[in-house]
């Protein structure tokens, strides 16, 4: 029998990335005793650090204009981002920025410190970010917040309708973690398959699964990321990162130019290339001229990586690089996929529950990523009004009380893969999974047969395989716990995909090449109802609508093939 620990706490935080670290420090300032759990190292976890190149940072005294950014927000999010949300981050990443910079942040000063603003009208703001990490973590223990480490969390508690805490264990020894909270933020990341070799691979939608598990509603699962890191046939070579964001040269297996990124041009380029038959499809520094090739320098030199990733990589040195993909495979969209927040604080549908960066819904991009910088933005200003709307719940809330009957239960499906003495291994339903959703004619390239087809698959891993998963120890007890997750948000990429008959932004579907307006100017939700998913379609404001009297080729100046 496990020993439990029980942790009684104001606030918990579900997830020490840059919103967890910022939700806490937050909440911490109002005074309240506060508590951040995490299966991996609070401050260094989190998605923020996969991809951050940048901070987007709005200040009218840099010459900005928000009506300017408002509006280029609306046509690249092509008019589905919560105009309420993006005015919000807008307005609040001055604030935050401030925030980090008081405790200590670089952002280094250089000719194109504002990244974007010469094509676009934002400003994004370079940031090391291998220093943030220890930063955070520093900022986050000054404050007084507790830390656990290394203890997985795996379900909410809940009570009479409210969520009071959460349970989980630890990946070092045979014990179970009780979590008390008065007010609980999930900042848990978003969801991945574990592409093989990605930043990502330990975030695998636990915040969302946990979520909806307890009855909080989801949305937008069906826009995915696109981007391009990682793609290699060693995805662990890192190197052209930094070179690939300033030069992109792509060319087929008939040495024609794969164009990617342009302004005229879907981003999914690359992939309806390999589906036309031109595979393989070849990052080619051969014809980078002296000038790209300088900048691809600088750009490695000022990108904070390791000097391991570095090695036998040198933009002056030509050569031609296979792209394989699957990079940021499962991965949605930045900040427009997770669980939907009722009101500017970062509440959810369930009393108790609040959510910060990655895993909180806001659609404040809609369904395109504009440029870097706005997923650690958008973290830190979701992380800090999570923070301070759970702080004000606890602080009217009654002790938490968690039933006999509510505990028992959760402790049975915590160590159920334990108990069984035979069955599936995590790490091959793991693999099955990816080869059933990894490709790129699933999660990029939709057709409604072929969605069916892979849903009837992910079905049977859920009914089938997740309830007789097994684990001979904690760790491969965090991988049956992580796999049961991934299936989960698997089968809400695939209904919510299935249901959005169009195509928008990152979400492609050959049988509807697309967009649909008016119709299709809303946004998905979908919940659990009685052990059913359950989806709908939740119409924009009106007054968001775009000007349906403009031509559809100014409306939506990026470019679907056959349109």
């Amino acid at each position: 029998m496990a020993i439990e620990n029980v942790v009684e706490t104001d606030v918990l935080v579900i997830g020490g990335s840059i919103a967890g670290c910022f939700a806490a420090i937050k909440a911490r300032e109002q005074g309240l005793d506060v508590t951040i759990v995490d299966k991996a190292y609070a401050g260094k976890s989190g998605a923020g650090f996969a991809a951050g190149m940048g901070y987007m940072v709005f200040n009218p005294e840099w010459g900005l204009d928000l009506d300017a950014c408002m509006k280029a927000i609306n046509i690249k999010g092509e008019y589905i981002n919560n105009r309420e949300w993006t005015e919000i981050v807008f307005r609040d990443s001055w604030a935050r920025y401030q925030d980090l910079l008081s405790w200590g942040a670089e952002f280094p000063v250089e000719e194109d410190t504002l990244l974007v603003k010469d094509f676009l009208p934002f400003g994004v703001v370079r940031i090391k970010r291998r220093k943030i990490t220890p930063l955070l973590r520093s900022q986050t223990v000054k404050s007084g917040i507790k830390i656990i480490d290394r203890v997985m969390v795996n379900d909410l508690l809940k009570q009479d309708g409210k969520v009071v805490g959460a349970i989980g264990f630890p990946m070092d020894s045979e014990e179970l973690y009780i979590f008390k909270a008065k007010a609980t933020v999930l900042s848990a990341g978003y969801n991945s398959f574990k592409p093989a070799g990605a930043e990502i691979c330990s975030l695998t939608g636990d915040g969302e699964a946990m979520a909806y598990r307890v009855g909080a509603e989801i949305t937008c699962k069906e826009f995915p990321d696109v981007g391009n890191y990682g793609m290699n046939p060693y995805p662990a070579w890192r190197g052209g990162r930094g070179s690939r964001a300033c030069f992109r040269y792509y060319t087929d297996a008939y040495g024609q130019e794969v164009k990617t990124h342009h302004q005229y041009e879907s981003d999914l380029t690359l992939e309806f290339a390999m589906h036309a038959g031109r595979g393989p499809i070849l990052w080619d520094i051969d014809s980078a001229t002296p000038e790209e090739v300088d900048r691809m320098r600088k750009r490695m030199q000022h990108s904070d990586a390791l000097e391991s990733e570095r090695i036998g990589f040198d933009p002056g040195h030509g050569g031609k690089f296979l792209q394989a993909g699957g990079g940021a495979a499962g991965a949605p969209n930045a900040q427009t996929a997770g669980v939907w927040p009722v009101n500017t604080k970062c509440a959810t549908s369930i009393p108790g529950l609040y959510v910060a960066g990655e895993c909180c819904g806001t659609r404040y991009l809609g369904a395109y990523h504009p440029a870097p910088g706005f997923g650690l933005t958008g973290s830190s200003v979701t992380g800090s009004r999570a923070g301070l709307g759970a702080a004000e719940y606890a602080q009217q809330a009654e002790e938490p009380v968690i039933g006999d009957k509510e505990l028992s239960v959760l402790k049975r499906i915590t160590y159920a893969p334990m108990e069984h003495k035979g069955g599936f291994s995590p790490r091959w339903v793991t693999q099955v999974l990816q080869n059933t959703m990894i490709p790129y004619f699933v999660l990029h390239i939709k057709h409604e047969k072929r969605l069916q087809a892979v849903l009837t698959v992910i079905e049977f891993l859920r009914d089938h395989l997740v309830p007789k998963l097994i684990a001979r120890d904690n760790h491969e007890l965090r991988l049956a716990h992580e796999t049961k997750n991934m299936v989960l948000n698997a089968e809400m990429i695939l209904r919510c995909s299935l249901l959005r008959t169009e195509s928008r932004g990152q979400h492609y579907r050959e049988d509807y090449p697309r967009r649909d307006d008016p119709a299709w100017l809303a946004w998905v939700k979908l919940r659990d109802e009685q052990g059913q998913m359950k989806l709908e379609k939740v119409p924009i404001p009106r007054e968001w609508w775009p000007d349906l009297s403009q031509p559809y080729e100014e409306r939506y100046p990026k470019r679907f093939p056959g349109e």
